[in-house]
């Protein structure tokens, strides 16, 4: 048994039902962590993410889509 669920990578081609029973992924062969988006946004429609001194904006559009921008 792994003692930390959260960091272990799902088999290759394993699919998983939804975003949020995906707890990590993986990025140059180390996990990930995977963050719902409506962690991000609580509730909001726009947040402003500040990062290395920049100031960017992730939008959720009508259609569901993402948009950061700078």
């Amino acid at each position: 048994m792994n003692p930390n669920p959260d960091t272990t990578p799902a088999p290759v081609g394993a699919t998983a039902p939804d975003a949020q029973t995906t707890l990590s992924t993986l990025h140059e062969g180390h996990p990930v962590p995977v963050l719902p988006s409506a962690d991000l946004l609580r509730g909001q429609k726009v947040v402003a993410i500040h990062h290395n001194g920049s100031l960017y904006r992730l939008q959720a559009t009508r259609q569901g889509k993402l948009i950061l921008t700078k």
